[in-house]
């Protein structure tokens, strides 16, 4: 069996430095707030280029802090693509803010900025967007938009560590980026975790605090925070496997050239870049309006896929004041997307073996 991701395959690579980490770790007895986690939260700011990084739970805390942080709150609308993971849209309503959602683009599948300016009204202060994938949102519209009409940017980066544009590492392309450390990330842990990064010194102490109960220093509360906080484990194990980031997405970056080069079947679509060298492929995501069939022909021939993601935001039932309204473009990919085995552990024969299993369909 090929599968999706092989995660025990992919930490073996490391483990005997992990295996050294996590000893300090239990040798200093500090699990919480400690010198791995200004370690690691330094060397990943210098990574994305920003000057501050926040350690905090997962990403869905990131992008709430982010928002909470800002001063958004009931009243305030926040544009986001239509078409992304739920959490994007959840840490919106968990502040009590008015998502307004936008369609995305059909090549790239990330926001079409083309249609952002159309949704903004009066009560909008922000534009979060979600580098989708592995590929980075065209920023200079987004950012030429922001500065217009005065509002804040924030990236949901959680697919996208050390992806670019215009070489400049997402997370350092707006007010402030969100990223999940995941297991199954391009950069993941051994269980949830998050960071927040950005250049603005009071966002960041803002953020600190209030993912630290709203507490500036030990027992004093500046804000009704909550408790959200990257654990000393894991900042270890992050701060291994940055080191191995950039060589880890190339190899990415190999096998997706190979899959766009050698797949040759007209029932499939292949994803398209605008920036091949910029795309950190968090998934390759093809499109077939037999997915189905496909599915359960490659779990025939062994070889895992996933549905990235097989529900559209406006059609889950947590949204379900939304559920009769019509976003087409978004609808016809959670329709029709289907997620290949992509990762840096692929051997050579493995891609050639997918390759040639998905020019072999027919159904």
């Amino acid at each position: 069996m090929i599968k999706f991701l092989d995660l025990e395959k992919i930490n073996n690579r490391f483990r005997s430095e992990i295996d050294d980490r996590i000893k300090t770790v239990l040798d200093k007895g500090w699990y919480l707030q400690g010198s791995e986690n200004e370690t690691f939260t330094k060397h990943f700011a210098d990574f994305c280029g920003t000057r501050y990084c926040v350690g905090v739970a997962n990403g869905l805390d990131a992008l709430c802090l982010l928002i909470k942080a800002s001063g958004f709150g009931p009243g305030d609308e926040i544009i986001v693509p239509s078409n992304t993971y739920i959490a994007t849209i959840l840490s919106i309503s968990y502040n009590g803010c008015t998502p307004v959602l936008v369609e995305p683009d059909m090549n790239t599948y990330n926001i079409d900025v083309n249609k952002i300016e159309e949704k903004i009204t009066a009560k909008t202060k922000a534009i979060l967007v979600v580098h989708l994938y592995g590929q980075a949102v065209q920023m200079n519209k987004v950012k030429a938009l922001a500065e217009k009409y005065h509002l804040k940017v924030f990236e949901d980066c959680a697919q996208a560590h050390g992806a670019l544009y215009e070489n400049t590492r997402v997370g350092n392309l707006s007010d402030g980026g969100a990223f999940s450390f995941y297991p199954g990330k391009n950069l993941g842990c051994f269980g949830d975790g998050g960071a927040v990064v950005t250049n603005d010194e009071d966002l960041y102490k803002k953020v600190k605090a209030m993912a630290n109960y709203g507490s500036d220093f030990k027992y004093h509360f500046i804000y009704k925070g909550i408790n959200s906080r990257l654990d000393e484990l894991h900042a270890a194990v992050l701060d291994v496997k940055l080191r191995y980031l950039d060589e880890d997405n190339a190899k990415r970056r190999n096998i997706a050239d190979y899959y766009r080069a050698n797949i040759n079947n007209e029932e499939l679509i292949l994803p398209k870049t605008y920036a091949p060298l910029a795309h950190v492929y968090h998934v390759f995501a093809i499109r077939t309006k037999k997915r189905d069939a496909l599915v359960e022909y490659l779990k025939h021939k062994e070889i895992q896929t996933l549905i990235h993601y097989p529900i559209p935001p406006h059609k889950q039932e947590a949204y379900r004041e939304w559920n009769e309204l019509s976003y087409p473009l978004s609808e016809e990919i959670h329709n029709t997307i289907l997620s290949i085995p992509m990762s840096p552990v692929l051997t050579d024969a493995e891609v050639e073996y997918i390759v040639t299993a998905l020019n072999n369909f027919h159904s």
